[in-house]
């Protein structure tokens, strides 16, 4: 399922708070000074597509997640190494790391998940 940025943003709000009316994804989102019909526009998009559902709730609809925040990720981050670094991690490591972009966190944590590899 492909969901474009701004969608993906309105996901993030639905994602951390669901179930949530409209004007709540509205007042979520008030900060990016988006208009009020085009985040209704993305919401019906997003329902569209099926990656939320909206049930109900006397005069309004509630929206909730039916994409699952861990499969997006997945599946942007596959796509994103597959068209970037031809499928492989290394290369991903390898660029930040020549531009110093990994603190002494990253490094620990991923020598910490590459130690657990290791166990299997």
């Amino acid at each position: 399922m492909q969901i474009s940025d701004a969608e993906a943003v309105v996901m993030e709000v639905l994602w951390q708070r669901a179930p949530l009316a409209a004007e709540e994804v509205i007042a979520a989102l008030r900060a990016r000074d988006w208009a009020e019909p085009t985040i209704k526009t993305w919401l019906n998009r997003l329902l569209a597509k099926g990656a939320i559902a909206a049930e109900r709730d006397g005069r309004r609809y509630l929206y909730r997640p039916l994409l699952q925040r861990e499969a997006w990720v997945a599946r942007q981050s596959e796509q994103f190494i597959g068209r970037v670094f031809e499928g492989r991690v290394a290369p991903l490591v390898a660029h930040f790391s020549e531009r110093g972009q990994l603190s002494p966190q990253d490094i620990a944590e991923l020598r910490r998940l590459i130690g657990e590899m290791g166990d299997d």
